[in-house]
């Protein structure tokens, strides 16, 4: 399954970096592809959008999926 995410304020290289370890942390994640300029995460897995939403707001960032 593809879950796409959209993170606000992700604008330097080490809030990608964090909010990719925390998505990584879930279970069933396969792979996390993070564009920086679009403030989007692309992850790939067997992994609820809930459940990725969930790990992104306990590192501190705010996001919403994307369709």
């Amino acid at each position: 399954m593809t879950t796409r995410i959209r993170v606000s304020d992700m604008t330097y290289h080490t809030h990608e970096e964090i909010v990719q370890t925390a998505i990584e942390m879930a279970d069933g994640v396969d792979s996390v592809d993070i564009d920086s300029e679009e403030q989007v995460a692309t992850v790939e897995g067997d992994v609820s959008p809930d459940e990725v939403l969930e790990k992104v707001a306990m590192a501190g960032y705010e996001a919403e999926t994307v369709e």
